[in-house]
Formats: C-alpha cells, sequence, structure tokens
C-alpha cells in the first residue's frame, strides 16, 4: 500500500492541527483562556445542572407519564417519570446551589455582558428554588390509591391548579432564562470555541426530541396518567389543564386498570 505524499501528509496534518487550535481558543481569539478555580468550578456545576440535569428533569415530567412499552389504561400511575423528575430536578438545585456558593466573594466582573449574566443568574437561582419550594406546597394527592379520597390533586382544587400553572410556567421558563444565562457567562468568561458548539448541538438534540415527543402524543394529561380516563375521577370532569396536553381516547374496556 502506497503511502501519502509528504506535501499532501503535512498540509492534512496542518490543517488539522490549526483546526484543533482554533476550537480550542477563547472566543475572543486570545492567546490565554484563565479563570479562578472557583469560577470554573462554578461554571461546570450550573451547566451541568441547568444544561442537562434540570432540562432532562422537564423532559421526564412532560412526556413520560405513559410509557410506549405500558399498557395504558390497563395499568396506571406509573411512577417512574415522577422518580426520574424529582431525581434530575432536586440533584440539579443542589448542583446551582453549590455552584453559586462558589462565586459568592469572588467579585463582580466588569462589563454589560458580565452584569447580565450576574443579573440573570440570580434570577433563575430564585425560580430554581421556587420550583422546589412549590413541590413542597402543592397539596394532598388523594384518589382511591392514597389514605383518603380527597385530595387537592384527585379533587383538583383551586390549589392544585394554582400551583400546576405556576410549577410548570415557571419551570420551563427558568429553562429558558438559564439558557441565556450560560451563553453570556461562556462570553463573559470567554470560553473555549469548542463549548458553545458542543451546548448547542446538546439543545438541539433536546429540542428535536421533544418535538419529535410532542407530536407523537407522549405529552399525556399528568391526571389520567395517575388515575385513568374513567368519568368517575372529577379531575376528568373538569377542562384540560395544561399547554397541549392530551387525554387520548380510549377504546377498550378499563375494568382491569390497577386501583
Amino acid at each position: 500500500m502506497k503511502s501519502m505524499p509528504p506535501i499532501l501528509d503535512n498540509t492534512l496534518s496542518g490543517l488539522f492541527e490549526g483546526s484543533l487550535r482554533w476550537w480550542l481558543s477563547p472566543l475572543s481569539g486570545a492567546s490565554q483562556h484563565q479563570l479562578q478555580a472557583a469560577v470554573m468550578w462554578h461554571a461546570r456545576a450550573m451547566v451541568l445542572a441547568w444544561a442537562v440535569l434540570l432540562p432532562l428533569g422537564a423532559v421526564a415530567a412532560r412526556y413520560f407519564k405513559v410509557t410506549a412499552q405500558q399498557d395504558w389504561p390497563r395499568q396506571i400511575d406509573n411512577r417512574a417519570w415522577w422518580h426520574a423528575h424529582r431525581s434530575f430536578q432536586y440533584l440539579g438545585v443542589v448542583l446551582m446551589l453549590a455552584g453559586t456558593a462558589l462565586v459568592w466573594n469572588t467579585g463582580t466582573q466588569s462589563g454589560p455582558v458580565a452584569r447580565w449574566h450576574g443579573y440573570l443568574g440570580w434570577a433563575v437561582v430564585a425560580l430554581g428554588v421556587a420550583q422546589i419550594l412549590s413541590a413542597w406546597l402543592r397539596g394532598s394527592k388523594g384518589g382511591p390509591t392514597d389514605t383518603q379520597l380527597r385530595g387537592d390533586h384527585y379533587d383538583m382544587t383551586r390549589h392544585r391548579l394554582w400551583f400546576e400553572a405556576l410549577h410548570k410556567g415557571s419551570g420551563w421558563l427558568s429553562v429558558g432564562l438559564a439558557i441565556l444565562t450560560i451563553l453570556l457567562g461562556l462570553m463573559a468568561a470567554d470560553a473555549p470555541r469548542w463549548m458553545p458548539l458542543v451546548l448547542a448541538l446538546w439543545w438541539a438534540g433536546l429540542f428535536g426530541v421533544s418535538i419529535y415527543l410532542e407530536r407523537t402524543g407522549r405529552c399525556i394529561d399528568t391526571y389520567q396518567a395517575i388515575w385513568g380516563p374513567d368519568l368517575k375521577h372529577p379531575g376528568n370532569q373538569r377542562p384540560i389543564n395544561g399547554w397541549r396536553m392530551r387525554r387520548p381516547r380510549v377504546n377498550r374496556p378499563t375494568d382491569r386498570a390497577s386501583p
């Protein structure tokens, strides 16, 4: 097998090394990129929390209340989504608080980009904490499988309706603000060029998967996912609660559904 001509080999090697140096260099094109250790770990914690864990928790809650393998409505109240949502959200908020603590006393960077990163960052932190607090104050569950039939969720009381509106609305708002905050943080830190590219590819993939799940009808109404479609349940007698949530039609008996 013939080897590559030296001139071509040197040209390709030079192109590869030049491209690698370009992607590894800061956004500004500076020759060096230095940050305090606390700032670097702050960035890592916040990106892991707000670019990965918390969006995954939101996707789990919206699209996986009923799984593709689940024989719904014969099989109801599949709590896999609930455990995934809660685990992702708690871990994400813990990382968020740790990232906040790391830069608590590092001072304020100059420049409008850094200032707006700070303003939006504090707003995102407040929304993240509010998500946890609102979850704790969501009210009682109720229903046939609970210790008592009456409950805020089963009866869809005003308390529950307000909780769902605030929790879902502020949750998606916080994810959107977090994306903008992360981008501003990358600019303020003069991050390497590969970082926004990798994040953009990740967000595009997550967005694409969400569109697919949305179009295939995976955003099932929480109430029906838990208790089924029978009209004997009071929540099924109310208008559906939530943007683009779906109540599938049932064309077969559901008497074998779990209680």
